[in-house]
């Protein structure tokens, strides 16, 4: 079986791109990681990848005149390290429509709650745990989603829960949720790996030999 090429777009310290490496390396996950994708040049990430001598590109709109430019710049990186698929691991900007376009049904991210509940713009880090946890919610988890141009909107491909104990802060309950991402990330990006996703009327359904 072929592996699969992706991309890690990150803009931190890249907990989730690290859990993936090692998912990869330890044999749980069919990819190989081909370009690590961070708007922060000060991110936490691109030292690791330079360790790991991953390839790696600090790059934002910032950078140029426009969005257009910034996203043909972006797609000749994603093309000349043949990228496959792109995976947001705490990547901070919102994915403009020309890298949808160009990578449909082809673009990951994993969000800290069980969408469509504490979803959105400005739902990111302690503040979706803050909210679930002023609340109520007794049930949280991780979602594992495609990404269209909505915040927090695509087709879903894999969630997992865990409870919201009484004694939880935002920062324990955050704690406990990202070791779950860690779990949880690889295991979705592996039923691309092995062609077990379905994509029909904006809906993932998976193949019945998983």
């Amino acid at each position: 079986m072929s592996s699969i090429k992706i991309a890690v777009f990150a803009s931190g310290h890249g907990s989730n791109c690290r859990a993936l490496y090692e998912a990869i390396i330890s044999g749980k996950l069919n990819a190989e990681i081909g370009l690590i994708v961070s708007n922060n040049p000060d991110a936490g990430v691109l030292t690791w990848a330079k360790e790991k001598e991953l390839a790696h590109i600090h790059i934002s709109s910032e950078q140029f005149d426009d969005k257009l430019q910034f996203h043909h710049a972006l797609l000749r990186h994603l093309a000349l390290h043949h990228i496959q698929m792109i995976v947001l691991a705490g990547y901070m900007k919102k994915i403009g429509l020309p890298l949808i376009e160009a990578y449909p049904n082809k673009i990951l991210n994993i969000h800290p709650a069980l969408l469509p509940s504490f979803g959105g713009k400005g739902m990111y880090g302690e503040h979706v745990h803050k909210a679930i946890i002023d609340y109520g919610a007794k049930i949280t988890g991780v979602t594992v989603h495609l990404v269209d141009p909505e915040y927090d909107h695509g087709a879903i491909v894999m969630q997992k829960a865990l409870e919201v104990s009484e004694n939880d802060t935002p920062q324990t309950l955050a704690q406990r949720v990202l070791a779950l991402e860690h779990q949880t990330y690889y295991r979705a990006l592996q039923l691309f790996a092995e062609n077990k996703v379905i994509i029909k009327d904006r809906k993932v359904f998976l193949s019945r030999n998983i």
